[in-house]
């Protein structure tokens, strides 16, 4: 009976073919917390047991030192306008081995832990990513990465060093014209030959694009599609795909032209090579790794895609927490702080919140990889939504700034990383793209417990495999349909807690979201199966409602993580609720577009109606909103823990600088503006701002000399931190 079934499934598609590509992607990496929540039945105590790790000594010097001064040599806005970083910045990068950050100690590299190096990439993108590319580039997918574990002995000894020092600059040309985020079709090939001395080489021809830092780099790592005719290398006559190293004026290798990237302009342009000759042993790992460059891109990206993007998008986050909290309470309109708004305190809330959760999910990420974990679905998740919040927390900081956000100028401090927010979003796997397919798409077959040893069994034809994965499959379908339904019921409360307290509700409720999560991708493996691949739309929901939970947990590893702070709960609460309230949209979503008979009617009808009447939650209260924008708008120790990481800027430069000069005065001012307030109130003195009834204060004896000229300079301060450039015709106009 079961052999029956295995072939009805197999010549019916019931279940996803996997290509060669596919197969090599799903087999990268390691499963990681995915897999709890694919289970429907998380160990939330062994997730809290997960390292959630810190910086070494040696690493948090340097991120104190190296990392600083670096940041402080930077002038974004006139590296923004001129296109160009400028030599001094580049030869310090390389001077103090900012290049060789993963690179081992054996080679000159630094050695560092992949949240070290998350964490430096942070710290500088927030700066300026234009100049945060020399760092991240070399210390991501590229030639010291490949090298380092896939390089022969004579490659490491030979370029390690060179990559650790600067001397070669680095990129890694990937995408082509038609091939980019599918990048398994790109159509640059190398065909193996004997040249007239009867050695064997490869002809390239090639032309990529959107490599960055193509125009500066002198080592160009080079993905390309093998074809060996002779089978002269022992591979076949199609290996497939290559790594190889090119140097700079190799011939028929071009580059050195620019593409012009949105926003803050970044070194990126095209590589081109026609008839390029290079040795096999120029391949990374040698000959015998010829046709193994995919599956080294896979095992790589398993983990990386979680480094280099998230970093700058969560250090960008936190850049923007940090300016708008600030700016909210030092601007006044309609004669109070617009910070005490409710309409901005929402935006402030959720700028707050965003920080908080993705740098709760980057250090738990970064810490798992540290710690041997690879997890692809992870990684793709992270980078998605993290790049994706981002540039909604720039929009949402722009909203509070206004005016003072989008005149442009030395004094802007967020309308760089607004307009160059699209360039995270579509690199490295465009997020429309990771999202509707490689989260839940990958996921779905690569974490469920049953899905991949399935359809291994169906290949290999082997029905006794096939009978105890399908039963076993059909069990724990059926263990999540009524764990889910009891834990529906309870709201969570049957299935415990590892935590007491407030937080409590929360592990119970993303319990009872796994359970149903585990459910409904089990329906939609069942009733929907290989179909999955073009239902883009509801893998997407599905996506949604896996990236909240682990996003959700990561917040909840943070708290525990920092020690459970009272101050923090507040900020812990809304992220909670916010991310269960994503979760039930996804719900909402999968369960009105599951569009297959008799089941599909019943989750569209009456398990729809009652997943709306008993949902997961309806999103943060409005209690919650000032507390929790309170954490970025005070300047005390939970104001800096939340935006640590971010390098200090000097008082007298324009921009961030002068805004935190005028929030170190207003917080300083604070119980100036409070004896202010009670005399008003009082009616010792008038009404009208603190600022503007500093002198009759001052006359009625309210308050002091030393407090009044506080006061006037916290004001003169304000005043500087909400002007905006003015530029003389002379400089407005730029000719061609």
């Amino acid at each position: 009976m079961f052999s029956m079934i295995m072939k009805f499934m197999r010549d019916n598609n019931v279940l996803p073919r996997i290509s060669d590509t596919e197969r090599q992607a799903l087999e990268a990496g390691t499963i990681w917390i995915d897999g709890q929540i694919f289970s429907g039945n998380p160990d939330f105590g062994n997730m809290l047991e997960e390292p959630y790790n810190q910086l070494s000594a040696e690493e948090q010097a340097f991120m104190d030192g190296p990392t600083e001064t670096l940041c402080q040599m930077i002038d974004s806005y006139q590296i923004t306008t001129s296109r160009k970083v400028p030599d001094a910045v580049i030869d310090y990068i390389k001077q103090e081995g900012f290049m060789g950050l993963l690179i081992p100690k054996q080679y000159g590299g630094k050695e560092f832990s992949t949240l070290a190096i998350s964490s430096i990439m942070a710290k500088v993108n927030a700066y300026c990513p234009t100049a945060g590319t020399f760092v991240v580039i070399p210390n991501s997918l590229g030639a010291a990465e490949l090298l380092k574990h896939y390089g022969t002995e004579e490659q490491k000894d030979s370029y390690l060093p060179r990559l650790a020092s600067g001397e070669y600059v680095p990129c890694f040309g990937l995408t082509e014209l038609t091939a980019g985020s599918d990048a398994a079709s790109i159509r640059a090939e190398g065909v193996v030959f004997k040249d007239t001395d009867g050695e064997t080489k490869i002809r390239l021809n090639f032309r990529k694009r959107y490599i960055t830092l193509a125009p500066v780099a002198n080592l160009i790592s080079l993905a390309f599609q093998m074809h060996d005719p002779d089978n002269l290398l022992g591979k076949g006559e199609y290996p497939g795909i290559s790594v190889v190293m090119l140097h700079k004026g190799t011939k028929g290798l071009t580059n050195g032209d620019h593409h012009l990237p949105i926003g803050m302009s970044f070194y990126n342009g095209p590589i081109i090579g026609e008839d390029v000759i290079a040795s096999p042993e120029q391949l990374i790992g040698g000959p015998e790794y010829a046709g193994q460059g995919w599956r080294m891109l896979m095992e790589q990206l398993a983990g990386g895609r979680a480094v280099s993007l998230p970093a700058g998008a969560i250090g960008g986050m936190k850049l923007v927490a940090a300016a708008t909290g600030a700016y909210s309470m030092i601007r006044h309109q309609f004669g109070i702080q617009i910070g005490l708004m409710e309409g901005v305190q929402e935006k402030v809330a959720r700028i707050a919140a965003f920080a908080y959760i993705f740098e709760g999910a980057r250090v738990y990420s970064c810490s798992a990889l540290d710690n041997g974990q690879q997890p692809p679905v992870i990684s793709a998740l992270l980078k998605s939504s993290s790049t994706d919040y981002g540039q909604r927390s720039l929009i949402d900081g722009m909203d509070v700034f206004s005016g003072a956000g989008v005149m442009q100028g030395p004094r802007n401090i967020l309308g760089g990383g607004y307009s160059s927010a699209p360039v995270s979003i579509t690199v490295e796997g465009a997020n429309i793209m990771t999202r509707t397919l490689i989260t839940f798409g990958q996921g779905a077959t690569r974490c469920h417990p049953y899905a991949l040893p399935l359809v291994k069994a169906v290949e290999d034809n082997d029905a006794k495999a096939f009978r105890q994965r399908l039963l076993g499959w059909l069990w724990h379908t059926v263990s999540n349909f009524f764990r889910s339904k009891v834990r529906g019921l309870t709201r969570g409360f049957s299935a415990g807690s590892p935590e007491s307290g407030e937080v409590a509700t929360y592990y119970r409720r993303l319990a009872w979201a796994s359970s149903r999560f585990a459910l409904l991708a089990d329906l939609a493996l069942y009733l929907i199966g290989g179909k999955l691949k073009v239902k883009g739309s509801l893998g997407g929901r599905f996506a949604d409602a896996l990236t909240w939970q682990v996003l959700a947990l990561s917040t909840l590893r943070r708290y525990k993580a920092e020690g459970n702070k009272p101050e923090d709960l507040p900020i812990v609460k809304y992220s909670c609720e916010f991310a269960l309230a994503q979760i039930q949209d996804a719900f909402e979503g999968i369960h009105a577009n599951f569009d297959v008979p008799v089941v599909g009617w019943w989750l569209r009808g009456p398990s729809s109606w009652f997943l709306r009447l008993n949902p997961l939650s309806r999103g943060p209260s409005d209690d919650l909103i000032p507390q929790t924008a309170g954490a970025i708008q005070q300047l005390n120790d939970q104001y800096r823990r939340f935006t640590d990481g971010i390098a200090p800027f000097a008082e007298d430069q324009p921009g961030m600088g002068t805004l935190m000069k005028a929030f170190r005065l207003h917080s300083e001012a604070v119980p100036v503006m409070s004896k202010i307030h009670q005399a008003q109130k009082e009616r010792k003195i008038g009404k009208g701002l603190s600022f503007d009834v500093v002198d009759e204060a001052l006359t009625a004896n309210v308050i002091g000399a030393d407090e009044a000229t506080l006061m006037r300079a916290a004001n003169t301060a304000a005043m500087a931190a909400i002007e905006v450039d003015v530029f003389a015709p002379e400089d407005y106009f730029q000719e061609a």
